[in-house]
């Protein structure tokens, strides 16, 4: 895992007046996840939606598998953005269409596959998750936690090379987030995509992340290992890690 896929160097985001990412320099390396730590308002999201292009930088490069992405209109963004699944907070999912026809979704737009290819593919995806049978039940029937693995089963319907998840367990119980946690890490090893996790939640990242990035003021205080991070002597780090206060200065 030594290969930089992103490459990322300056990169800064305002919005209005309020600076959000201060010049960020991290790459994120191939076949590896990646947790993005932080606290509420610090970027951790904003820093994701950079990573596919749903929203430009004022400045910075950012390069994607040799290709400087950040200046891409969206017609050059498309094929970049058909090897990047990102699982959104929420789930995302059409709430007029069901299970069956969320997931067959991209693979329709994108793929050419026939209908009896696709319908293999979204059982397969669905088994991955543990949720093999419920093909034509609707998103008002699923239940939060079963929303975020439908969702998780679309993101990987087209086999992609990166998948970006923003905050998977937001909103869910211990047990379930606890089962998201190993969807994550299984299907990150069994896909072999590179993965970037934003999240606040402790368990999930020491479960999921290769390595650890910590956000705070609009720039990286720390990346590297579990390890180094848990030597840290970086005060915020410290006191993020064992849950003592909220980060100063996070929005």
């Amino acid at each position: 895992m030594s290969e930089a896929l992103f490459t990322i160097r300056g990169l800064v985001k305002n919005y209005g007046d309020k600076v959000v990412l201060a010049g960020l320099d991290f790459d994120v390396l191939r076949g590896e996840c990646l947790v993005i730590l932080g606290g509420s308002g610090s970027g951790k999201s904003v820093t994701l939606r950079q990573l596919n292009g749903l929203e430009q930088p004022d400045a910075g490069t950012m390069i994607f598998d040799g290709i400087e992405i950040s200046s891409l209109d969206e017609h050059d963004l498309y094929p970049i953005r058909r090897r990047i699944a990102m699982l959104f907070q929420g789930g995302a999912l059409f709430d007029s269409m069901n299970v069956f026809d969320n997931v067959a979704f991209p693979l329709r737009q994108h793929s050419g596959l026939g209908e009896a290819a696709i319908r293999a593919k979204v059982a397969e995806k669905l088994d991955m998750v543990r949720l093999s049978g419920v093909e034509e039940k609707m998103p008002a029937d699923l239940s939060g936690g079963m929303k975020k693995r439908v969702a998780l089963a679309r993101s990987l319907a087209v086999e992609p090379e990166v998948v970006l998840f923003d905050e998977p367990t937001t909103g869910l119980d211990p047990r379930i987030a606890a089962t998201i946690a190993s969807l994550i890490r299984g299907t990150h090893e069994i896909v072999g995509a590179t993965s970037v996790v934003v999240t606040h939640d402790l368990t999930l990242a020491r479960r999921v992340g290769d390595r650890v990035a910590f956000l705070c003021g609009g720039r990286f205080r720390f990346i590297g290992t579990w390890a180094a991070a848990d030597a840290c002597d970086d005060p915020e780090l410290t006191a993020f890690l064992a849950g003592r206060e909220e980060v100063e200065n996070a929005a």
